[in-house]
């Protein structure tokens, strides 16, 4: 109850004073996504309809929940812009009003998601996270499900491990476009998927791959641990081991087989490290902007083993992903000093 009276409160401010939040087309809140590099995107949904589809990038912060008010506070950044949206624009109005009376500078796209996708303009179910280049260029890392991801980056996409069926079904020939690169990091189903990597090959596509898994799909190019190449667009590409180390349990993923990768875009390094133990290797591993790290033993890694790796690496930004019901609160709370995002990637 009074967490409601303050909405109430927040917003009658916001209405009896000059509206200090500023509304924007589609077309111009595009433009300023695209501009505005530190701008804060928040979709004011329900979880539910956050589900269903959002705009790439988005966080939710639920209007209508009394604790709008305190997520807002704790995951929102005064010295950024924020920019809401809802479904027609009526609630996140209301919200950039009240954010507006708790000092953020706030942005309300008019005629909310129906009239961005009746633009034509991209929508997305999964979780968009978004980084930038030493050129100031976006990439954004689609996180699928699971050990599946894609990476965009101006007109190229790169898949990981497109899997269609296992959680959350992924429709590749109509959810995504066809791909210039797919990456496979090893031959186990939650990985190695040849339908969906049917769907995904165009013309030009260049499938790249394990040994193992080349010889199961009979096509692509298989690379090693320790190898590098160019790929499209001047992308970098290196092979990094990623094995089991736990006694007993070098049979899951035994060392030389599957792949890590590393990813570097006009400077900005992501490390994939596919299904792997805290090997020794990692050490080896410099300037990591973004470090997607497997969480689920007997298979891959405990969270004390995800902590040292971190530490190890020293990433900027920590996604811990393949990760099911493992708790994460202990990595957490032991690398308070970065930057960590969870997302359950089911």
């Amino acid at each position: 109850m009074k967490k409601t009276l303050i909405l109430m409160t927040f917003s009658l401010l916001s209405l009896f004073s000059c509206k200090g939040y500023k509304d924007l087309t589609v077309n111009e809140f595009e433009s300023m996504m695209a501009q505005d590099q530190t701008a804060q995107l928040v979709d004011v949904r329900t979880p539910e309809e956050f589900a269903e589809n959002h705009l790439p990038g988005a966080i939710n912060i639920d209007w209508r929940a009394e604790a709008f008010t305190e997520k807002s506070q704790n995951q929102l950044d005064k010295d950024r812009p924020v920019m809401v949206y809802c479904r027609s624009g009526r609630r996140s109005a209301e919200a950039a009003a009240t954010l507006d009376g708790m000092g953020f500078k706030t942005y309300n796209m008019k005629g909310g998601i129906l009239a961005w996708t009746s633009e034509g303009k991209r929508v997305t179910k999964y979780e968009v996270e978004r980084f930038w280049t030493a050129s100031g260029d976006p990439v954004e890392l689609t996180l699928i499900k699971h050990g599946t991801l894609a990476v965009g980056y101006k007109d190229m996409t790169i898949q990981i491990d497109p899997v269609a069926g296992y959680g959350k079904p992924t429709d590749y020939a109509t959810e995504f476009p066809k791909a210039d690169v797919i990456l496979v990091t090893h031959e186990h189903g939650d990985h190695l998927d040849p339908e969906a990597i049917a769907a995904l090959t165009g013309p030009q596509t260049e499938i790249i791959l394990n040994e193992k898994s080349r010889g199961q799909i009979g096509r692509g190019e298989a690379m090693h641990n320790g190898e590098n190449r160019e790929l499209p667009g001047g992308i970098k590409l290196e092979a990094v081991p990623a094995y089991n180390t736990t006694p007993g349990r070098e049979m899951f993923h035994p060392m030389g087989n599957g792949n890590g990768y590393v990813i570097t875009i006009d400077g900005l390094r992501i490390y994939v490290a596919g299904d792997t133990e805290d090997v020794p290797e990692m050490a080896n591993l410099k300037d990591i902007d973004i470090a997607l790290l497997p969480v689920n033993q007997p298979y891959t890694m405990t969270p004390e083993q995800c902590i040292n790796a971190a530490k190890v690496i020293g990433p900027k930004t920590l996604i811990p992903y393949h990760f099911g019901k493992t708790d994460l609160e202990p990595v957490l709370k032991a690398l308070p000093e970065m930057d960590i995002r969870i997302r359950q990637m089911q």
